[in-house]
């Protein structure tokens, strides 16, 4: 968990845009990210308050950072398991980037080398550091 000073902490949310993408979350308002079942991207939905905000990524198709998103709701269990073992959040779109972030980009920066986007490519629920946070926002102005 990457907890900062405004006791804000900072994450990444991968969905395949065919399947769930920044266009569908911005039509319903507010969504529901649920149906993870990796032990530690689960742990980091559990870790999730109010207020967080998340990077938006377009996996398998596109893999860039399109938006971002704010953690609505917290500590839910996820409405797909009938033994509520796994978690979700609710999450609302704050704003579209400039212009998307690719992880070829992200993986040429050497500020981001350390992130766990890159670091553990296949985790779906990512922290992110909060001079990570800024230096994505930062890419996507260029």
């Amino acid at each position: 968990m990457a907890k900062n000073e405004d006791d804000k902490s900072y994450w990444l949310l991968k969905s395949e845009p065919d399947a769930y993408g920044w266009d569908d979350l911005v039509a319903e308002g507010e969504g529901t990210w649920d149906g993870v079942r990796n032990h530690r991207a689960a742990n980091n939905l559990r870790a999730m308050k109010v207020g967080d905000e998340a990077f938006f990524y377009h996996s398998n198709v596109g893999k860039e950072i399109v938006g971002i998103v704010r953690i609505s709701a917290a500590g839910l269990p996820d409405p797909n398991d009938p033994e509520a073992k796994w978690a979700s959040v609710k999450v609302k779109p704050v704003r579209k980037l400039e212009r998307p972030v690719t992880l070829t980009e992200i993986k040429a920066e050497p500020a981001l080398a350390e992130t766990e986007l890159v670091k553990l490519s296949r985790l779906s629920v990512a922290a992110v550091r909060r001079s990570e946070w800024e230096k994505i926002v930062e890419m996507a102005k260029r």
